[in-house]
């Protein structure tokens, strides 16, 4: 049969145009004067080229709508934002109608009631009566506007008895569950799709009653963001299929926390009953800071993972009896032995590790324990570098300009990075600039999809050293920008010459000269949650210290990347291991102790762009688990070293003694000393390897499974199946 695939491309072309200005599009001031509008009689004032929908938001009168999102492109589809304009024969959609001076809307008249009823009549036309089986039931547009606008009697009579409309489902995969027959044709998901996620092969076949949504041929949704689209679905036709038939909206609390899933921060809706994680869906209120991290798109990963969370958990201290094996003991016998191990030697025979769910509250306890005892020997799994000015100033080691920064730069320069796998909802926020705002951007290391075209220089890391002699195009081009960008990942700090490539790097940007002089150029993008903090906090990037002073006690807490084996320690080293999973830390571990993972905790993390954040407690550890803090807590009391503190509270002030931004939740701190770091690096001999600049995710089954929680995770490992199903067939 015929197809006639509909993309959408209309509405991004003027969405680029700027005719349209969506609300989500950080516009520049403008000199133009202000609209007059009348909204009801009531005078309003809205920007030229606002909607007369956005002009009646301003007014306080809410338009329903299907088809019209904020953050989408306008589609003028579903027809029930319609209302009355003055002088006007017809209904007007006021999503798509420019508002123009001396404009009077009415949105309570006899004709837009009437237009709205009318809508609201076709469209359940066809609509199936599943409302007590529809996982969307009570949080579905269409069930709220149908008893708001629509009519209380329907005319319509199948004079043919030929039933309604059935729509064969389609499969996206396994993380979106389709009930066709429920569309409505809105094609939210289609120009989400298409604008956000970069997947353009989902669109529309056919026409009129016979118009179906999907990729024509039945295929994975290969994107890392394909679960936004249930949140953007108005009715049930899109829905989790993790969550399906599990929960009701009205059973389950709702708890506001952080992601920690990658350093974005990326703010969260915990949904919990019972003591258990029903699932995850994104804040999109617009609270403060919020639409500067991830505005309402969180990642496939932040929310389907949180089943890992209830596999693989420790749930009671366990010692290595002498055949080898884990044994279960209670609390008292496992600090009873924390005792006797911690006064067998001294604080220079020790180390400590931590891992990338750690919270700044215990990364805070476990530093001034071991400081107390003399150890200095505390790291993080992942490396950075530390020569020239190092980790001395946040400068070196954050994304200076912001998340946001990216919608204000004209070039991007991607080194080492793939952010559509390291940060999605951060790749998504490039794509958006580089659709509005014709971004450039320009990467150095693997040639892969990012969603958008890129101008490809190789992956020698030569062309750093070129760079630093302005002998490379790519430095005519980031000179000749008003706001460049540099974003490199951590990925990169990992290879021998992680030093040098931070030295260059860091003259380089000092070189250039944006128009705006608090522009920093040079950002770090990371990829653990815990380790901005970690590095305010005082610790020492990269495990290569602990291997050199052969400890004979290391404590790791949350350490599960498999950085420290066996063979790197002495024989006769005791290892406690506390964290949440049963992971690689645990298989080496000589005493366990089973602490909290971030969604049975108040605790803060710091993101990428060195933001503080606090999550909120969903709920309880399972077993006899408990805080991480309170185990060091306990720990230091235990070996007679106790720490001045016994509430959350007096370890925050703590925290604030040692860093005061920890405490500022929600407020990103700018950094400076950039051009002193650049002068410290100056002095650094360069010496570059010959290896490739590569990234560690190249592809979509590299994404699903990188941590403890998503190896537990049932859901992230059917992922993983389909997308080498997907890769293969595609390959």
């Amino acid at each position: 049969m015929p197809s006639n695939l509909v993309l959408h491309s209309r509405f991004v072309q003027i969405l680029r145009s700027g005719f349209f200005k969506l609300a989500s599009h950080r516009s520049t001031a403008t000199s133009a004067k202000k609209v007059e509008v009348f909204v009801d009689d009531i005078r309003v004032f809205a920007e030229p080229g606002m909607t007369a929908l956005q002009a009646c938001a301003i007014a306080g009168v809410e338009i329903p709508r299907f088809c019209y999102h904020e953050r989408l492109s306008i589609a003028g589809n579903c027809r029930m934002c319609l209302v009355e304009v003055e002088k006007s024969v017809k209904p007007v959609a006021s999503c798509a109608m420019p508002v123009f001076n001396g404009m009077k809307i009415k949105t309570n008249s006899e004709m837009t009631k009437k237009a709205r009823e009318g809508v609201m009549e076709f469209l359940l036309v066809n609509h199936p009566l599943d409302c007590p089986i529809c996982d969307q039931g009570g949080e579905c547009d269409l069930q709220d506007q149908s008893m708001a606008f629509g009519s209380d009697r329907s005319r319509f009579t199948d004079i043919n008895f030929t039933g309604k409309r059935a729509v064969e489902n389609k499969n996206l995969g396994p993380l979106v569950k389709t009930i066709m027959t429920r569309c409505i044709h809105c094609t939210r998901c289609v120009r989400f799709a298409n604008e956000i996620a970069g997947f353009e092969e989902f669109g529309t076949t056919g026409r009129g009653n016979d118009m179906q949504i999907g990729s024509y041929v039945d295929r994975l949704f290969a994107s890392e963001l394909s679960g936004n689209v249930i949140d953007l679905c108005p009715v049930g036709a899109l829905t989790s299929k993790p969550y399906s038939f599990h929960a009701r909206p009205w059973e389950t609390r709702k708890t506001e926390s952080v992601d920690v899933m990658d350093a974005l921060g990326c703010n969260i809706v915990i949904s919990h009953r019972t003591g258990e994680i029903m699932r995850i869906i994104p804040r999109v209120h617009e609270a403060s800071g919020i639409l500067d991290i991830n505005e309402e798109w969180i990642s496939d990963k932040t929310r389907f993972a949180y089943d890992g969370l209830k596999r693989q958990r420790l749930v009671s201290p366990m010692v290595r009896c002498d055949s080898g094996e884990l044994k279960y003991c209670n609390w008292e016998d496992a600090l009873f032995l924390c005792n006797e191990k911690f006064n067998e030697m001294s604080g220079n025979r020790m180390a400590v590790v931590v891992g990338q769910f750690v919270d700044a509250e215990a990364l805070v306890c476990l530093k001034d324990l071991f400081n107390k005892l003399g150890c200095e020997m505390l790291c993080t799994e992942e490396n950075f570098p530390t020569t020239g000015s190092g980790i001395d100033f946040r400068c070196n080691y954050i994304l200076n300009d912001g998340i946001v920064g990216i919608e204000d730069c004209d070039y991007l320069l991607l080194i080492g990075s793939n952010p559509r796998y390291e940060a999605p909802v951060l790749n998504a926020r490039i794509r958006k600039s580089y659709v509005h705002n014709d971004l450039q951007v320009g990467v150095i290391g693997s040639n892969v999809d990012l969603t958008y075209d890129y101008e490809y220089f190789g992956s020698s890391p030569k062309i750093l050293e070129e760079m630093l002699a302005c002998k490379h195009e790519v430095m005519k081009k980031l000179t000749a920008a008003k706001r460049p960008m540099i974003l490199v990942s951590t990925a990169v700090f990992q290879r021998s010459d992680g030093d040098s490539m931070l030295s260059i790097l860091q003259q380089v940007s000092l070189m250039l000269k944006p128009n705006d002089p608090n522009w920093k150029v040079l950002n770090i993008l990371h990829r653990n949650a815990s380790q901005v903090a970690a590095l305010d906090i005082g610790y020492v990037p990269g495990v290569d210290g602990i291997a050199e002073s052969a400890p004979r006690m290391l404590y790791m807490l949350g350490a599960d990347q498999g950085v420290i084996t066996r063979r790197m320690l002495p024989p006769d080293c005791f290892v406690i291991y506390q964290g949440h999973h049963g992971d690689a830390g645990a298989e080496i571990c000589d005493l366990l102790l089973p602490g909290s993972a971030y969604t049975e905790k108040n605790a803060t993390f710091v993101n990428t762009e060195g933001r503080s954040q606090r999550t909120l407690q969903a709920v309880s550890p399972p077993g006899i688990a408990r805080e991480d803090w309170k185990i060091i807590r306990a720990v230091s009391e235990v070996i007679g070293y106790p720490l001045p503190y016994d509430k959350i509270e007096h370890v925050r002030e703590r925290m604030s003694e040692i860093a005061p931004h920890l405490n500022k939740f929600g407020i990103r701190e700018t950094s400076n000393f950039l051009g002193v770091s650049a002068c410290y690096s100056a002095k650094n001999n360069i010496s570059l390897s010959t290896e490739d600049l590569s990234s560690v995710q190249t592809k979509l089954s590299d994404f699903y499974i990188t941590d403890s929680i998503t190896r537990a995770s049932l859901t992230m490992a059917k992922c993983v199946n389909a997308a080498r199903e997907y890769e293969n067939e595609a390959a």
